[in-house]
């Protein structure tokens, strides 16, 4: 669809105006962490056009006694009183608008904070599974791109629209006490403006729309083929994956070519309207000056600082209005991203608005039950069930091993089981004390292989399961498990600095420090997701050797092909192919 059809279409479509409404309504909810900084930027900025007056009204004086006394000789001295007025009015307006900037800046900033953390909590519920229908490229491409979209709307058009009422009712108010027919010529034009804004706005929406959809498509195919470049390369598919990127990137460009098509021409339509008003009102100064204008109830005559101050404050009422429309690009930006934003926020119910939930209480002996009733999950992208009608009683305390060949759905199971990962159908319960509650992550200790560790320091990787903890209590941590002569080991102890993925450490020493990191999290249900693949037989040995420390009091599902990891098992169950055998 062209730019063009988009536009006249949504002029038309009465639903989409009412689709239009709902995204101004979420759009202004969503500005509601920086309203106040948002309006005292639009206030500052339409009281910043008083310094405007000022320099003109300087340069106009300056100019009028420097005409009048020309032949006096004392010409600089004649002009420095209006030259002072001018250095104030440049002085007042840069202040005035500095502030304002730093203030619209501010607001932009916590909007930008404050959404950012609704979409990381629709992405990853604090309670409940997370949301695997997201994809990873859309909640990246949502969190940088489509959040950043909102900032130029912020700054610009939202202070824009008390900027324009303020400011420019100001500036007309000072050229009409020079020259009522000059802001009546000012009058006339201004109904033009908000019709071609609102043109503007609808086309340049369309197009935008168009692009961020492009920009989403382009990231997850490229992120997809990145995860899948050795398959891709096996299967002599690299040529035919490179071409489909090519046409993504090629498709991108065009909608990027399209919106700044629409920018530019709405754009020199608003410059060619202020333009022509412009040089109708130095068309009449001109002839006024001249005493060459003899019409009715117009004036005929006009002096020198009349003409300059009128000529100076014409561009300068129409500069909010030029604002406005720049604004209006951003705010058509924002509707845009603001659909593709909702479309994640979009199913997390009322989770953002709930209070947030205690901080759950550390174990202190009571193992946790899980209990899983014909469960099936169903992934999107696979016409295979990773689980198919499965059943699992894990009595409180109790170790239960998974075994099966890899694909089988050992994780998926585990996943389920922690509350990480929503059944299609079936039900899932944690059993505490005799009573069964809704499965959550927060009861849970999770190590899988490879360990998940972040960039940063050792002590900040073992924070992030117990934030209290002291340096004494995580030395203690290391000494429970066996693993002192891990923490001597470390160049700098603690704080040891970890590059992306626990760099830095080999397999064996991220598993016993992801080891170390459950054991703080004291959890009464822990998730082992095959926490001996790929280590060596020393390493496997010293970690299972930790395991049997850690699993005391607690109750433990273990998903592994490991024979040394069996006999821990009080019972063993067998999947193939997301069914128990």
């Amino acid at each position: 669809m062209s730019t063009s059809t988009a536009l006249l279409t949504e002029l038309g479509d009465a639903r989409v105006r009412d689709q239009d409404d709902e995204v101004s309504a979420r759009l202004h909810a969503w500005a509601e962490p920086g309203r106040a900084e948002l309006r005292r930027a639009g206030l500052l900025r339409g009281l910043a056009p008083l310094g405007t007056v000022l320099w003109a009204a300087g340069l106009a004086w300056a100019a009028q006694r420097g005409l009048t006394g020309q032949h006096g000789g004392r010409l600089p001295v004649r002009v420095l009183p209006g030259a002072g007025l001018v250095l104030a009015g440049v002085a007042v307006r840069a202040a005035l608008l500095a502030t304002a900037d730093a203030a619209a800046a501010r607001g932009a900033r916590r909007v930008r904070a404050a959404l950012r953390e609704r979409l990381l909590a629709a992405a990853l519920p604090a309670r409940g599974p997370a949301r695997p229908a997201i994809g990873d490229a859309a909640l990246a491409e949502s969190l940088t791109g489509e959040v950043a979209r909102l900032t130029e709307w912020l700054t610009e058009y939202v202070p824009a629209r008390t900027t324009m009422l303020l400011g420019s009712g100001l500036t007309l108010a000072a050229i009409a006490v020079r020259s009522w027919f000059v802001a009546l010529i000012l009058v006339i034009a201004t109904p033009l403006l908000p019709a071609n804004l609102k043109v503007i706005g609808l086309g340049t929406q369309a197009a935008v729309h168009a692009q961020l959809t492009a920009v989403r498509r382009h990231g997850a195919r490229l992120l997809d083929h990145l995860r899948g470049l050795p398959t891709l390369i096996g299967l002599g598919a690299r040529d035919t994956a490179a071409v489909a990127l090519r046409e993504d990137d090629e498709e991108l460009a065009r909608r990027t070519q399209a919106v700044l098509r629409v920018a530019f021409l709405s754009t020199a339509w608003i410059e060619l309207l202020i333009t022509g008003t412009l040089a109708v009102v130095a068309t009449y100064c001109g002839l006024a000056l001249l005493d060459y204008l003899q019409l009715p109830l117009v004036p005929g005559r006009m002096s020198l600082a009349t003409a300059l101050f009128v000529l100076v404050l014409t561009p300068a009422y129409f500069a909010p209005a030029r604002d406005l429309a720049r604004g209006y690009h951003a705010r058509a930006e924002a509707r845009a991203a603001a659909e593709l934003i909702e479309g994640i926020l979009a199913g997390a119910g009322n989770d953002g608005d709930d209070p947030d939930p205690p901080a759950p209480a550390r174990h202190t002996g009571g193992a946790a039950g899980v209990h899983l009733d014909h469960v099936t999950v169903r992934h999107p992208e696979r016409t295979e069930p990773a689980l198919d009608d499965v059943s699992l009683q894990l009595a409180p305390g109790a170790l239960v091993a998974v075994t099966g060949p890899s694909g089988a759905g050992k994780s998926t199971l585990l996943a389920v089981a922690a509350g990480l990962a929503q059944p299609t159908s079936g039900t899932v319960a944690h059993e505490r004390g005799g009573t069964f509650q809704p499965p959550s992550p927060a009861s849970v200790a999770w190590v899988g292989q490879p360990a998940h560790l972040l960039p940063g320091t050792v002590r900040e990787n073992l924070l992030l399961a117990r934030p209290d903890a002291t340096d004494e209590a995580l030395s203690a941590a290391f000494r429970t498990l066996g693993f002192s002569d891990l923490l001597a080991d470390l160049p700098g102890g603690l704080d040891t600095p970890l590059g992306e993925r626990g760099s830095g450490l080999s397999s064996g020493q991220s598993q016993q420090l992801s080891l170390v990191r459950a054991l703080l999290r004291d959890a009464p249900l822990l998730c082992l997701d095959e926490p001996t693949a790929h280590l060596d037989p020393v390493a496997e040995a010293r970690v299972v050797a930790a395991l049997r420390t850690l699993m005391r009091g607690r109750s433990v599902l273990l998903a592994t092909h490991s024979p040394a990891l069996l006999p821990l098992a009080d019972r063993t169950i067998d999947l193939d192919r997301g069914r128990t055998r």
